[in-house]
Parts: structure tokens; C-alpha cells; sequence
């Protein structure tokens, strides 16, 4: 589960804001943790003076919203969502309202009254994660359909996506975007380019790493083809979105112990790692199997924690990638192997979470629900009081309204209407981790 930045997905040379990606939080709690390394220059969005800025009504966090905001937004009403609250209003309604009219999100805009023109910085991946959020709350049919459609028409011939669209396919944005079509109802694997008829785990799967790489690197996933070298943070998206599963992935309980199979390159055994066969079609299980024993190893190696790639805190953990690699084994059913880390992340991750707000409380809250976790004693910290504390104050969930915005005028469910009438009657007034083309 990885969060991105209006440039995020980009390569880091060309694109500085490129380390303004889903986990932006990582970095600048990594930066605390260094202490004499200087942040990014990109990261300026987190300085003082910017966060000091009046945040619009409805935002979680208080750091400039500029390249994360839709990001963090989204996965704080999933997080929410998935431990039975309903978020506030005024949260849903400011994340609907930052969409386009032509259904694309991009990570903040400071007047959603202002329609987006063409220097707009439309995002694949702020729009995935609002699809996912959208679509989970219910009564937003209307835009999770705008939305899903601007996804697909700005899908490569590959059958992948970049964040930014026009740009090479990575297997971060591709993976999301298959979170994002899953929750909205559609099957990923029918959603076919315009050109080659490739679908998404067809682009997905040529980016993993086969038999005729290095041993320790088999399985991994790599973020572009372009100076391919396994990734961590690619391989833990990937290993989730080839099972076609979003940031929400629910427990499978606790007989779910598949053993993690690595891949298997003996005896002509490189077909899982040729990512394709003669017909075209991969198998998303197996390079999901060998993406996952890929995370074991790095996860067994280091400590049951993943490295940062950030430039200087190379030998510092990750937390945030740590907590995507825990979602991704829960979803394969890996519960053992998912466990060890989760057992890390309680002891480790909290105060990295307060430094980084609500996108990290979130991830944390998501790994925890993967796994059947209560996250409310998650190490000693309740972390959904954590996330709560970062925004407007959600309340209990009703039952869901699974109609369409038709019947209801634009995009509000019914429990978004009575809750804006209730607000009004009593007075009340991301993404990110950069992804860099690393080994780790």
C-alpha cells in the first residue's frame, strides 16, 4: 500500500518531487529519526510556515496538503471505515469535492470551486485511492464511475499506469488502480487496453524479477522496466494488487498459515518468471507467491523490518513499507509470516505514526485489520483514537447505503445528508513514499 504525490512515480533525476510520494509521512519521521540529515528539498511542503497555513474543513493532518492530500484523506475514512466508524462529513465531502469534472483526482486543490484546465496535474494514483475510499462509504456511485472511467482511458498499452499519465507504466500505480477497480466493482482482469488488448495483471506481472536474476532477487518486483532492480516497496504493492485486493484487505482468520513458496526455477520451473506465457496470460497467484517470499527474505534479513530507500537513511527501517508488506502477506492468507512483522511494527511503529500523521496512523490501523489485530492495543497505542485525533471526529457506522448518487443528487449517500443537516443544526462551521528505483 504505498501513498503518491501529484509527481510521484517519477524518476527521482528528473522528477525531485518524485520523494513526494504515498509516504511522504516516512521520510519526514525518517529525517527526525537521522536527525542530522536533512529532509529533501521537495519535502518543503512539511516546513513550519507551510503547515501553518489555514487547512480546509474536513482535512486530516496538519502539513500542507499540496502533495498528499487526497492520498492521506482516502486512507483515513478506509481506516475508519474498516473498524466500523463513520467518517464526518465534512471529510467525505471535502475528499469528493476535489474531484475533476472529468473524473480524475489530483493530490490538492486549494479552490475545488475552480475547474481543472489542462495544467492541472491529474494523478492515477490520488484517484485510485479516492476510488477506494468513495466506493467502501457507499452513496457515491456517480463519481467512483467518473473516476474508474478516467482510469481506464488513461491506461498504457501495456495495461499498466504511471501516476502521471502519458508516463511509463510502474508497478506501484498499476498495482493501485487495480485496488481502485476491484472496490468498485469492476474486474481488473477485463479491463483491457486499447491498443494490444493487454489487461492489468498483464502490465503488473513484467515487472517481476525472474530465474535469471541473482537468487536473493527472484520474485521481487521492480518499479519500472527502465533500470530494472528489485524494489520492496513495488514488491509489496504488487504482491497485494495481483491478488486484486485494495488497501483494505479483510482477515482471513487465524487458520489462514499458507507457508510462503519461493519461485520455483528448477526443472524448467521459470514460467511464473517469464511473467508470461506463450498465450499471454501470467498467473497474479503465483508472481503474487514469489513477490511475497521475496518480503519474507528481505523481512527475515533485516530484522522483520523493510529499509528505507531514501537517500542517506538507506540502513534505517521503513516503517510505512513495513506495514504495506504486512498487508500483502495477510493477503495471500501468509498469516505466520505476515505475524513477525506486525509483532516489529507494535513495537516500533508508534512513534514514527505521531510524527507523520494521519496516513500512517491509517496504513497501521489497515495492517492491523489484515491480520485480525485489534488496532485500538496496537503495541500499547490505541491507533484509532490516534487517527481520529488528526481530523474531524467520526461517529458510529450505520448500515450502508448501497444505492446510487442518482436518488440522492451528487454524490452523498444518505448518512452524508443527515449528518450535514445535524452539523448545520447545532452551529458547527497523503502518498506518500517516494519511490525510488532502488535495491533494497
Amino acid at each position: 500500500m504505498a501513498p503518491m504525490a501529484s509527481m510521484a512515480h517519477q524518476a527521482p533525476l528528473t522528477h525531485p518531487v518524485a520523494f513526494l510520494a504515498r509516504r511522504a509521512a516516512t521520510a519526514l519521521a525518517a529525517a527526525v529519526v537521522l536527525g542530522a540529515a536533512a529532509a529533501p528539498a521537495a519535502y518543503a511542503a512539511e516546513s513550519p510556515s507551510a503547515s501553518a497555513k489555514k487547512l480546509p474543513d474536513g482535512l486530516y493532518g496538519t502539513t500542507d496538503p499540496k502533495y498528499d492530500g487526497v492520498w492521506r484523506q482516502s486512507l483515513a475514512l478506509l481506516a475508519q471505515d474498516s473498524v466500523g466508524l463513520r467518517p464526518a462529513a465534512s471529510a467525505v465531502r471535502w475528499l469528493a469535492g476535489q474531484q475533476c469534472a472529468d473524473g480524475a483526482f489530483t493530490a490538492f486543490r486549494a479552490d475545488p470551486g475552480k475547474a481543472c484546465d489542462a495544467k492541472t496535474m491529474r494523478d492515477t494514483n490520488q484517484t485510485a485511492a479516492a476510488v477506494q475510499a468513495l466506493a467502501a462509504l457507499g452513496g457515491h456511485g456517480e463519481a467512483v464511475k467518473k473516476a474508474v472511467d478516467w482510469l481506464k482511458s488513461v491506461q498504457n498499452d501495456d495495461g499498466g499506469w504511471s501516476s502521471m499519465p502519458g508516463s511509463a507504466s510502474d508497478a506501484n500505480s498499476t498495482s493501485v488502480v487495480i485496488g481502485a477497480l476491484a472496490a468498485a466493482g469492476e474486474k481488473p482482469q477485463s479491463v483491457t487496453s486499447k491498443k494490444g488488448g493487454k489487461t492489468p495483471y498483464d502490465g503488473l506481472l513484467t515487472f517481476q524479477l525472474g530465474c535469471d536474476e541473482k537468487e536473493g532477487e527472484r520474485g521481487a518486483f521492480t518499479f519500472q522496466l527502465k533500470g530494472a532492480a528489485p524494489n520492496a516497496d513495488a514488491t509489496a504493492a504488487a504482491a497485494t494488487g495481483a491478488l486484486g485486493k485494495g488497501f483494505v484487505v479483510a482477515p482471513a482468520g487465524p487458520r489462514a498459515n499458507t507457508p510462503v513458496k519461493a519461485l520455483n526455477c528448477k526443472d524448467g520451473g521459470d514460467k511464473q518468471a517469464e511473467k508470461v506465457d506463450e498465450a499471454g496470460k501470467g498467473d497474479p497467484g503465483q508472481a503474487a507467491e514469489g513477490g511475497a517470499a521475496y518480503l519474507v527474505a528481505q523481512l527475515d534479513k533485516n530484522g522483520q523490518h523493510l529499509l528505507s530507500a531514501m537517500p542517506g537513511a538507506e540502513k534505517q527501517p521503513d516503517v510505512g513499507n513495513t506495514a504495506d508488506a504486512v498487508v500483502a502477506l495477510a493477503a495471500g492468507g501468509h498469516g505466520a509470516a505476515a505475524a513477525k512483522p506486525l509483532k516489529w511494527l507494535e513495537k516500533n511503529a508508534a512513534d514514527w505514526a505521531k510524527q507523520s500523521g494521519p496516513a500512517a496512523y491509517a496504513q497501521l490501523v489497515l495492517a492491523a485489520h489484515a491480520t485480525g489485530t485489534d488496532p485500538r492495543s496496537f503495541g500499547g497505542t490505541d491507533l484509532v483514537a490516534a487517527l481520529n485525533a488528526t481530523g474531524p471526529k467520526p461517529g458510529a457506522a450505520p448500515a450502508k447505503d448501497s444505492g446510487d448518487d442518482a436518488s440522492d443528487g451528487g454524490g452523498m449517500g444518505m448518512w452524508w445528508v443527515i449528518g450535514v443537516g445535524l452539523a448545520l443544526g447545532a452551529g458547527i462551521g497523503f502518498l506518500l513514499s517516494g519511490r525510488k528505483k532502488s535495491r533494497l
